[in-house]
């Protein structure tokens, strides 16, 4: 990016953070919960570029002070060396702050998880990755929250459903949505299973979600009509499999439906048949909002094509091939034989290949 391109994008940034500023100062924003997270998210997003560009104005002058006072001193020769690598990567930062991104970066998501091909192999693989996001997650200080699960006889997972949230104020480049979303799709494991005695390689398939979390502006711009009384059938009953003492004495577990797309969601992990409730619906309105952004998609073919988040959910993504130790990405050729960190939840490469992709998608887009 050129420092005019820079500069040229940079100042309507400017005016509409101290816009927002000034907005956000207002106690008046406050009595409108969905507008202050709007503006809020916003601001944040802003703030991040602001901050960087400023760094890297000040690296600059450092650097031409450096090199002028370096012609005579070894010291300062030395420092102007340290402060264009420093440059570099705080230009790298503001293209990556500056480019195309998807609207829905700065969203938390709701992760589901799935046994699929393999049986008890396949639900055991479901728990790894679930603790492999969980670590992932944790690492960079992001609030992970069970809203559903099924386990299997041997301890796996028949499926399970979370909420992955950012503290507020998290800048869209740094969100959960701008991180995750490309976990979307099949995960295929080879390794022997637990369960073979001649000791045989199997393949098995974990399934994988993410939606951009639903907030309370959809709700009140998307899905108030969606989420009328009129369209839900809400029916409790009595909790089945592992639990404590409330398993199968109470009706704790809830089962909404949407009545007009035959949507259902079931929740049982919670004693309280509220709290199951709210559980149910929180995922209800993240499904009916994400099937409201795919029609979307659908009738802008244009902006589909830039949208690597489109790509169809049963596509094979990743492969993890446990006797020889490695993990390979189907989508953008990564490869690495780390696969015990990668499981652990050390996913940074791994993530930065798929958003390297879909930068290159998006700038692709704008030529």
């Amino acid at each position: 990016m050129s420092e005019g391109l820079g500069s040229e994008r940079l100042a309507p940034l400017r005016r509409e953070h101290a816009t927002l500023q000034q907005e956000m100062a207002d106690p008046a924003l406050h009595e409108d919960p969905a507008r202050a997270r709007r503006v809020g998210r916003r601001y944040a997003e802003l703030d991040s570029i602001i901050s960087v560009a400023d760094q890297l104005a000040s690296t600059e002058e450092d650097l031409a002070a450096a090199r002028e006072l370096g012609e005579g001193d070894a010291d300062f020769a030395a420092e102007a060396e340290q402060l264009e690598a420093q440059l570099q990567s705080q230009r790298e930062r503001l293209d990556e702050l500056l480019a195309p991104r998807d609207p829905d970066d700065g969203r938390d998501v709701i992760l589901e998880v799935k046994a699929g091909a393999g049986g008890e192999e396949s639900a055991l693989f479901a728990a790894e990755l679930l603790r492999m996001y969980r670590g992932y997650a944790e690492a960079r200080g992001w609030k992970v929250e069970m809203l559903s699960s099924a386990e299997s006889e041997l301890g796996g997972l028949r499926d399970a459903t979370v909420a992955i949230t950012s503290p507020s104020g998290t800048p869209a480049a740094d969100g959960v949505w701008a991180h995750l979303k490309h976990e979307a799709g099949v995960h295929r494991v080879q390794r022997v299973p637990v369960t073979e005695s001649a000791g045989r390689i199997h393949t098995s398939a974990v399934g994988v979600l993410v939606l951009p979390e639903a907030d309370e502006a959809d709700e009140s711009e998307v899905l108030a009509e969606a989420m009328a009384a009129a369209n839900l059938r809400i029916d409790v009953y009595r909790s089945s499999g592992p639990g404590g003492q409330s398993v199968n004495t109470t009706d704790s577990a809830v089962r909404v439906t949407h009545l007009p797309t035959g949507i259902v969601v079931s929740c049982q992990d919670e004693k309280s048949q509220l709290r199951n409730r709210d559980q149910a619906l929180r995922i209800l309105r993240t499904r009916l909002l994400d099937a409201h952004r795919q029609e979307q998609d659908q009738q802008a073919s244009a902006a589909r094509r830039l949208q690597v988040r489109t790509v169809d959910r049963s596509e094979r993504i990743r492969t993890y091939n446990f006797p020889e130790s490695r993990v390979a990405d189907h989508r953008t050729g990564y490869k690495a034989g780390n696969l015990a960190q990668v499981l652990s939840g050390d996913l940074e490469d791994l993530i930065a290949s798929s958003r390297d992709a879909e930068r290159r998608a998006r700038l692709a887009g704008e030529a």
